[in-house]
């Protein structure tokens, strides 16, 4: 059984099961369930972008098991139901037993667990898609260092990364009399289908091909992952960061293989803080996975893991505006509605829209989280509400108080305004750093640049009182370099390139 486990590299369930079985059926079921509410928004499940990265992912695991004398076997319907079905109509007696890949949220496991008590044949797990294997760990998952640095610290000394499995060339058939099933379309799973936006940060397919593809390019081509540490926090193009996480997130490249390039290059290349650093956000998808396996659901409740009582708001108007992109804050804006058209944002808008909403407009996290959830490509269940709970300060940050200067964050990293023009285009006509605080121009600059607030372009739902240390800094097609965060506590969070990481190396 195939979920977030959609390549043949280096899965170590599926190997296992050609090595070992005479007759081996790879199943994926499209679960309905994924295709409903999120739990208590009701924003749909699986959004479009990440429903066509997910078709392509399953298109391109059939024919490269195809071409191998596999295949694949698609269904539509619970996994729970459609594989005991399947078992009885096989017959248990043929059957060896029933493999997959272990996950650590509770859907996931109450699927595990029915198939366990109902499937009637044996079953067999295994532990994959971290870089760090559970049973390696010098500790029990449940003595999980609450704080990430001394996880890194311990793990980093102390444990080795296991192997990649070798690929074999040739592969056992699938039963006969079983019917491969076609793949759906978006449209048959209830989702509205989705056109390529050309500015999009992510104009890749899905798959195990293309994300193959990606590694080399980013590596061996191009040698972009010797800058990646002075790059990773750009925000316009497709080459500033690695763009790993989408396929990390379904499965689709091993976080294993990634290290073993990343080791082959700096041995044949080079090695410093950058290729390094690929590895440590790796590190961080791991911890958010063993965070989620040591808390359980409370990863998902009010006051996260820390289960503190805060009041958080739930205005809607506020919470629209902010999905939307109509804060009226252009830097929040603007990435807000590249997510919207491309199911990607960069880590260093991730980081800057969860603070505004659960920091600026205190509004209740899981709505951003579920948002996400619905809208990510590479939305990962463990990175996701590990970061936002992170974003949050219920979560895995010993800086509970950190708030994210939206200001200085924007003159920081884009500091002439062209990723805000790129996704906001009626501020074109604004020069320069002025974009970010377009609020604050005066009439006759308004007039010039064609804005006319609360007509053209909102006004602001709140101006913070620290962004006002920064707008006097600000001169027409001024701005500033880079710098460091945004706020006098203000560090980078940790792990937000892989999935915002909501879950890998972006």
């Amino acid at each position: 059984m195939l979920r977030n486990d959609l390549r043949l590299h280096d899965n170590e369930a599926l190997l296992w099961a050609f090595k070992n079985g005479s007759r081996v059926l790879p199943i994926y079921c499209f679960d309905p369930r994924h295709y409903k509410g999120t739990y208590h928004f009701g924003f749909p499940k699986t959004g479009p972008h990440r429903l066509k990265f997910l078709l392509e992912s399953i298109q391109d695991l059939r024919q490269i098991l195809k071409s191998r004398g596999s295949g694949l076997i698609v269904r539509t319907g619970k996994p729970e139901e459609v594989i005991t079905d399947l078992i009885q109509k096989i017959g248990k007696e043929s059957i060896d037993s029933l493999v997959y890949s272990e996950e650590v949220t509770e859907e996931e496991l109450d699927v595990e667990s029915f198939l366990k008590s109902s499937c009637g044949v044996k079953v067999k797990t295994f532990w994959e898609n971290t870089l760090y294997h559970r049973d390696d760990l010098p500790f029990h998952y449940k003595q999980l260092p609450d704080i990430y640095t001394q996880f890194r610290k311990v793990v980093e000394s102390n444990v080795p990364v296991r192997s990649v499995l070798a690929t074999p060339r040739e592969l056992k058939p699938l039963p006969s009399g079983i019917e491969e099933g076609n793949i759906p379309t978006s449209e048959d799973l209830g989702v509205s289908g989705v056109h390529a936006d050309s500015r999009s940060a992510f104009p890749y397919k899905g798959g195990e091909s293309t994300g193959l593809e990606r590694i080399d390019y980013y590596l061996w081509q191009t040698d972009k992952v010797a800058h990646y540490k002075e790059t990773r926090n750009c925000m316009i193009g497709s080459d500033y960061s690695t763009k790993f996480s989408p396929w990390l997130a379904h499965g689709c490249l091993s976080p294993r293989f990634i290290y073993s390039e990343i080791k082959r290059y700096e041995k044949e290349r080079t090695a410093n803080q950058s290729t390094y650093w690929v590895l440590f956000e790796l590190l961080w998808r791991d911890y958010f996975r063993y965070v989620a396996l040591k808390y359980g659901n409370m990863i998902f409740y009010p006051g996260g893991i820390q289960g503190k009582h805060i009041p958080w708001k739930k205005d809607k108007n506020a919470f629209n505006a902010w999905k939307e992109g109509r804060t009226g804050v252009p830097y929040v804006d603007a990435n807000m509605r590249e997510l919207a058209a491309t199911g990607f944002m960069s880590n260093r808008g991730r980081q800057n829209v969860a603070s505004f909403l659960t920091k600026d407009l205190k509004l209740d996290w899981r709505l951003g989280a579920e948002w996400f959830e619905s809208m990510l490509i590479d939305h990962d269940v463990c990175s996701n509400y590990g970061n936002w709970l992170y974003s949050a300060g219920i979560g895995n940050d010993p800086r509970e108080d950190r708030k994210f200067n939206m200001v200085k964050q924007g003159l920081d990293y884009d500091p002439n305004g062209d990723f805000i023009r790129l996704w906001i285009p009626e501020l074109n006509k604004v020069k320069g750093a002025d974009i970010h605080t377009v609020w604050a121009l005066s009439s006759a600059v308004l007039l010039r640049a064609e804005v006319s607030l609360a007509e053209t372009y909102p006004k602001p739902l709140l101006i913070a009182p620290e962004w006002s240390r920064h707008m006097g800094k600000i001169g027409s097609g001024g701005g500033r370099g880079r710098g460091g965060g945004g706020g006098s506590k203000l560090k980078q969070q940790k792990g937000m390139d892989f999935y915002f990481k909501n879950s890998q190396p972006r």
